[in-house]
């Protein structure tokens, strides 16, 4: 017999179903919602999801079942050692999966790394709702009236930063990736390009290395929470280091600039975001997962916007107008997602001193 299960946001509204992962309640986070139709092993993992509840808007989930290698480094299925979401929901799981690569279901998944999924909501009133008004807290439950919600404040990049300094390939040009929750193919787009990869903590000052650029990753929740990162990118420009920034990156750029950021409605996330390149008519596809955003209107002098949503013209790159900085806030590594813009670190290596 299935157990019921709820999930219950801040503003009272409840959404019932039932369960389908780790048999765990209580759990809290920031729900939000991923436009995605495919790459759900991809997703769960990438550290930029920590602290956050999941709503797949795409109705059918788990029929492809996911792949077994958690513990192989740079894992090729899997953006980390681990998944980060806090919960899953999503309208219909299949318990029947096939794939080439499947090697166990997603339920089982969920139920080794503990946590909870619930199946059978109406994703789609959940998704307006928290498109009308904004992501929002909610907790999973299964006391449908139990509206208590403890959301205790803790700086997620804490959680998903790399606790030590880490070296990959063996190029003739060194990149520290500062490690605010990098995605594992982030690093092998590097390795791919021939580079040196020093992959370090997210305070850790990677100006101090022999290096010959920095890259400032994706991760999660507010870019100002990161000042230490900040610091980093402050004297990267200040010394005339070639830093690219992705995602979280990106805004921390933004803020070592001088420009300010600010939390989106409710995010972008999926594998389907339009991008046009300001200054051109080329429009790329991208892959997106972030809540907040640079404030072009707040650039200084000899900054400009990069890249441009194409959904709400809010910022999605910035650059430089001489120096070799740059950022974006989509994803050109993708995984998941298309790879149009994998261009971008090729960019980045035409920029090392």
């Amino acid at each position: 017999m299935r157990k019921p299960l709820y999930l219950v946001l801040e503003d009272g509204s409840v959404f019932g179903g039932f369960s389908f992962g780790a048999d765990i309640e209580g759990v809290t986070g920031e729900v939000v919602f991923n436009t995605g139709m495919v790459g759900y092993p991809e997703s769960f993992t990438d550290p930029s999801y920590k602290g956050q509840i999941l709503v797949l808007t795409y109705p059918l989930i788990g029929n492809y079942g996911v792949p077994d290698n958690f513990e192989q480094e740079l894992s090729h299925n899997y953006e980390s050692a681990k998944i980060h979401i806090s919960g899953l929901i999503v309208s219909e799981y299949s318990d029947y999966h096939h794939h080439w690569t499947a090697r166990r279901g997603l339920s089982n998944l969920l139920k080794e790394q503990g946590i909870p999924g619930i199946e059978g909501v109406d994703t789609r009133a959940l998704t307006k709702r928290l498109r009308i008004n904004g992501t929002m807290a909610g907790k999973i439950t299964s006391t449908p009236h139990d509206t208590r919600l403890d959301m205790p404040f803790r700086c997620a990049v804490l959680d998903v930063s790399t606790l030590e300094i880490k070296e990959y390939g063996s190029g003739k040009k060194r990149v520290a990736v500062v490690d605010c929750g990098c995605k594992n193919t982030i690093i092998r787009s590097l390795l791919n390009r021939g580079l040196k990869v020093l992959r370090v903590p997210w305070d850790f000052d990677a100006t101090s290395l022999d290096i010959n650029g920095i890259l400032f990753s994706n991760g999660p929740g507010d870019p100002h929470d990161c000042t230490a990162t900040i610091k980093t990118a402050k004297k990267a420009i200040e010394m005339g280091i070639p830093a690219f920034g992705i995602c979280l990156g990106n805004q921390i750029l933004g803020l070592a600039a001088g420009a300010s950021t600010f939390k989106l409605k409710y995010g972008h996330r999926g594998q389907n975001v339009p991008c046009v390149m300001k200054g051109s008519r080329r429009c790329f596809i991208t892959s997106q997962n972030h809540g907040y955003a640079v404030d072009s209107q707040t650039l200084p002098d000899g900054w400009e916007t990069w890249f441009e949503n194409l959904n709400d013209n809010t910022n999605e790159g910035i650059r430089h107008v001489s120096l070799p900085f740059m950022g974006v806030q989509f994803h050109p590594e993708a995984m998941p997602g298309p790879v149009d813009t994998g261009f971008l670190f090729d960019e980045f290596i035409g920029m090392l001193r």
